[in-house]
């Protein structure tokens, strides 16, 4: 079943599963509804023309109505609803990151094997209010990024999303843009609202996520170029409000994290 099969029908909230090939790409476009885009497991990568959002398993990206973006999906199972903005007047303005708990979780799982098309019974209907309640009383987490709307620096951080390089600095970024440093660096503030070597500190964290999916806070922590594996830990925390070895499924009890709550 796909949105577009659906779309149509009178019904509040559309409910669709979907399992995507590991690294599938859904190029730029929009949709009507607002939609609760659920990573039931991998990592998604949404963008929009504001900005970047990193959304690890477990985790759901609240996008708006007629809101522009694209998602490359790794290794990703989804549980997508699709919600008419009538039915949703809280929906934020801007794509959110939220936490989902054990309760939603199971919630969206039985709403994947609702079939609209053959109209809603009195226990999917109710279902489908309940998820929506729970759904406005989620936790954001701040796992996003700002893209300057102008060019050149749309471009270099659009790049830079996309293989976080240590060895790229200010220097490197202003000879590109054919400015001088003092001024890229300037103007790429009042684009971004912070300066470029923090913008790319936080692009590098981000671009942490889905490897911690497959490898340990250590072996991330050495990857980025961060001096101890204390360092990233604390750094991602600072950053995220969530502790890098939560995003680790193989290890609840990494070294790094012993360390950074030793010295807190």
């Amino acid at each position: 079943m796909t949105l577009a099969q659906v779309d149509a029908l009178p019904v509040a909230v559309l409910p669709i599963a979907t399992v995507y090939p590991p690294g599938h790409l859904l190029v730029w476009h929009e949709h009507r509804r607002a939609q609760f885009l659920y990573a039931a497991t991998g990592t998604m990568l949404v963008e929009t023309d504001h900005g970047a959002w990193t959304v690890p398993g477990e985790r759901a990206v609240l996008i708006p109505p007629d809101r522009r973006h694209q998602v490359r999906m790794l290794d990703v199972e989804t549980n997508s609803l699709y919600i008419d903005p009538a039915a949703a007047p809280w929906w934020p303005t801007e794509c959110r990151v939220v936490e989902v708990g054990p309760l939603l979780r199971e919630l969206l799982l039985a709403a994947s094997d609702i079939d609209p098309r053959d109209g809603l019974g009195d226990r999917n209907r109710a279902l489908l209010e309940l998820i929506l309640h729970e759904a406005s009383r989620l936790a954001e987490v701040p796992l996003h990024i700002p893209i300057p709307r102008a060019e050149p620096f749309a471009g270099l951080c659009r790049r830079y999303l996309a293989d976080p390089d240590l060895t790229v600095g200010n220097a490197d970024w202003a000879r590109e843009a054919g400015v001088s440093e003092r001024t890229f660096t300037r103007r790429f503030r009042e684009e971004a609202g912070m300066s470029p070597a923090a913008w790319r500190s936080r692009a590098r964290l981000l671009a942490a996520i889905p490897l911690l999916h497959h490898q340990s806070v250590t072996e991330v922590a050495a990857r980025l170029g961060y001096a101890t594996p204390a360092a990233f830990s604390y750094a991602f925390t600072r950053a995220f409000r969530t502790a890098p070895s939560r995003l680790h499924t193989s290890s609840r009890h990494d070294p790094a994290d012993l360390t950074l709550i030793n010295h807190s």
